[in-house]
Formats: C-alpha cells, sequence, structure tokens
C-alpha cells in the first residue's frame, strides 16, 4: 500500500500551496504527486514531518487556473504555512537548487548520482559531495540605550531599512567576519559582539547568523557598492522595517522590546 507523503513542488521560485476549507494554506499530502510528472522528473526524498515522508520535485510551467492550488514565491510562503512546513519548504528549495547545480563531478566530470539524501557519489571517481552553505553575519549595532545602526543595501528591492550583514571568509570566525564587515561597509568600530540567534535563508542556499554589538567609535563612511545609506535611528522613530520573516526583523523587534 502507498504511503501518503507531502509533496513540495516548485516552479522556478514559486511553491505549490493547496487551499484548505477554512481559507487557510497547507502543503499537498497524498500518494501521489499533486502534478503530472515525467519519467525522468527527479523526485528528491529530502525528510520527514511528524513521521510522513517528504518529498521535492520542480515543474517547468506553473499551476494555473486550478481552485485547490495556488502558487506562492517561497518567502510570501512564510505568512502562508506554519513554520514547520515553511521551514522545510525552504530545505527542499536548497536541495533542488543544489541537485540542479551538482550534476556532474567536478573532479573528472563523470554523472553525480545521490548516495543518502543530502549527498551524492561520482559514478566515475567515487568522490562525494554535500549541499554547501553560504554563512553570512548580520548585526544589531547600538549606541547609548536608544538608537540602533539601519541601513539601506544597494541590493534591496524596497525602501526598506535593514542591518549591517555579509558573508564569512575563509579562515575567520564568525565574529571577526561582524567586525570587518562592520568596518568595511561603513567605517565604524564596534565591541561587545554577541550572538544573538541563526536562520536558515534559502535564497538560494544561506544560513544567516545574528549578533549584537555596541558602538565603539568612528563616524560614518560608507561603502557606497554595498550601501545606498545609513544612520543612526531612535527607537521612537523608526524608518521601514524589513519583513517579520527575516532575522534582521528580528533583531530589530528584540532591540525595541529591550527599551519598553
Amino acid at each position: 500500500m502507498t504511503q501518503d507523503c507531502y509533496y513540495f513542488v516548485f516552479c522556478k521560485d514559486d511553491l505549490l500551496l493547496e487551499r484548505c476549507p477554512d481559507g487557510t494554506f497547507t502543503i499537498p499530502l497524498g500518494c501521489l504527486p499533486p502534478t503530472e510528472t515525467k519519467p525522468w522528473t527527479p523526485m528528491l526524498n529530502v525528510t520527514q514531518i511528524d513521521g510522513v515522508s517528504v518529498k521535492a520535485y520542480a515543474i517547468d510551467t506553473p499551476v494555473a487556473g486550478n481552485a485547490r492550488y495556488e502558487m506562492c514565491p517561497l518567502r510570501q510562503s512564510y505568512y502562508k504555512l506554519d513554520e514547520k512546513l515553511y521551514l522545510t519548504a525552504g530545505k527542499c528549495a536548497e536541495l533542488l537548487y543544489w541537485d540542479r547545480n551538482t550534476r556532474f563531478c567536478g573532479v573528472c566530470g563523470g554523472p553525480m548520482k545521490f548516495h543518502t539524501n543530502i549527498s551524492k557519489r561520482c559514478e566515475h571517481c567515487g568522490k562525494e559531495v554535500w549541499p554547501q552553505l553560504a554563512t553570512a553575519v548580520i548585526v544589531l549595532i547600538r549606541r547609548g540605550a536608544d538608537e540602533a545602526l539601519l541601513a539601506r543595501g544597494r541590493n534591496f528591492k524596497s525602501d526598506f531599512y535593514g542591518l549591517i550583514a555579509g558573508f564569512v571568509e575563509t579562515g575567520e570566525t564568525l565574529e571577526q567576519a561582524v567586525e570587518r564587515e562592520v568596518k568595511e561597509e561603513t567605517g565604524l568600530s564596534i565591541t561587545n559582539i554577541r550572538y544573538f540567534d541563526s536562520q536558515p535563508w534559502p535564497y538560494p542556499s544561506g544560513l544567516m547568523v545574528g549578533f549584537t554589538a555596541d558602538y565603539a567609535g568612528g563616524q560614518l563612511h560608507l561603502q557606497h557598492e554595498e550601501l545606498k545609506t545609513a544612520g543612526w535611528f531612535h527607537r521612537s522613530k523608526l524608518p521601514k522595517l524589513p519583513e517579520k520573516l527575516s532575522i534582521a526583523r528580528r533583531l530589530i523587534d528584540h532591540w525595541i522590546a529591550e527599551g519598553e
């Protein structure tokens, strides 16, 4: 007897959601895929949710004109799915991205095949690979009791203000990465660097590590290749903030709550 499983179906960056009778959304659950698949469609066995298997695959054409289903950008699914399903959707998206980009061995060029759910092995030379994460740090910098440094990055698609962030380089600790990124992007010195929290960031395959720090000195000198603008903001007069799904917003909300 075929067991039911969750099917996380992606078309590019959009995720297939199923409408529930009460107006909420979930992930399709059943013994068969919710869309047509081809014999060559890669069907990934990803994990389990409460004992139910999770499968993921990609389709070329979005599902449309079906009252039962809706295509939703992965980021926006945060607001429609419960946290467990949203996090699993991110994991599925990362593995599908990794699968598309590791079809052939980087050593000998041979075909790569799944060895476990999260590893591949070359059929020719035996080289084994695992999904790689791009680790980034993000930091909320406090100045005194009521001010924090907020910035608008050049890659922001909206007019919100976020935090200083950047990728960790080879050979440095997370704390060193925080200190370097702040110095490079703002010219400021910081102290009291403290770990806050971390967050998977499957856009396409990142891990965000959050920190807080205190202003130690210096004048703002922006790295304009990275930042449009930045400044010190009082907690009582803040600009437009990042979306709730981001660790940047959690850091800012935590700082605001500290002053209440």
